[in-house]
């Protein structure tokens, strides 16, 4: 077990490590803006002197930092080594789908962790909000649950760059976007237009924003600026149920993809492409 499967799991979330580590200037880079941006959102509820508004959009830009690192991190790792050339060293490699992948995830919910806490730290020096009374270990719980759907969702676009050199990374971004727009990461999904609401219940992120502003107390009616109140972990069980049942399709769902993906690349000479 620990031959099979482990230790090469690991070896990829450290092969991983040395790539993002080669280009750490870009991360530095990427971070700041991802705070500067964050602080400019959250700072439209400050002016507002409104402490919900406040809350929702700094729980929107925190979540969506995290869920969208994630994504990124797994759905552009076959184009992170088409540039290093190793693609088709890795896909030719006495390694199973199910470890690589489950290595590059590893490191992605690793990375997405740190970054989301660097963007936290910045955030502070900008927003200053009480989260008194408000339960946090649920809004963990419900981070780590919303990351196995998360995980499905960037195992089957990160079939696009093998799909195609060209335009496959781009397409990853199209996806990125949809979700933004319609999981209602900064105002309530209502106000979307009719013909797109049907879209946001597709969203795992739509449930994780849900069970966080209950958790958080941003709508009790009983919350304060001074002192929150929020909900049980108990009262977010429908939706903690409906992104368990999310992760536990789309992650096999995903694998299934992408095999599909790597077997056609094989046949077609999509591996030796560059662009």
């Amino acid at each position: 077990m620990l031959e099979r499967y482990l230790r090469p799991m690991w070896a990829f979330v450290f092969r991983d490590w040395h790539l993002t580590r080669r280009y750490m200037s870009w991360v530095a880079v990427f971070v700041f803006y991802a705070i500067v941006n964050s602080a400019t959102i959250a700072l439209i509820g400050k002016a507002q002197d409104d402490f919900r508004l406040t809350l929702t959009l700094l729980l929107g830009v925190l979540l969506w930092s995290f869920l969208s690192a994630m994504y990124n991190e797994i759905a552009n790792s076959i184009s992170y080594e088409r540039w290093e050339g190793t693609l088709e060293y890795t896909f030719m490699a006495p390694v199973s789908r199910l470890v690589h992948l489950s290595g590059v995830s590893l490191f992605a919910i690793i990375f997405s962790v740190f970054r989301t806490i660097v963007i936290l730290v910045g955030l502070v020096l900008f927003i200053q909000v009480s989260v008194t009374g408000a339960n946090l270990l649920g809004v963990l719980v419900v981070l780590l649950v919303a990351s196995l759907a998360f995980m499905g969702l960037g195992l089957m676009a990160a079939i696009l760059p093998v799909m195609s050199p060209e335009n496959g990374a781009q397409a990853t971004n199209i996806f990125q976007g949809i979700l933004l727009l319609v999981s209602g990461i900064y105002y309530p999904v209502t106000v979307l237009p009719t013909w797109v609401q049907p879209l946001a219940y597709l969203s795992p992120a739509t449930y994780a924003l849900e069970a966080c502003r209950k958790l958080m107390g941003i709508n009790h009616p009983d919350s304060t600026p001074d002192k929150l109140v929020g909900a049980p972990l108990s009262s977010v069980l429908p939706e903690l149920g409906i992104l368990l049942l999310m992760g536990v399709v789309l992650i096999p769902l995903g694998l299934l993809v992408f095999h599909t993906a790597e077997q056609w690349a094989k046949r077609t000479g999509k591996l030796k492409r560059t662009g």
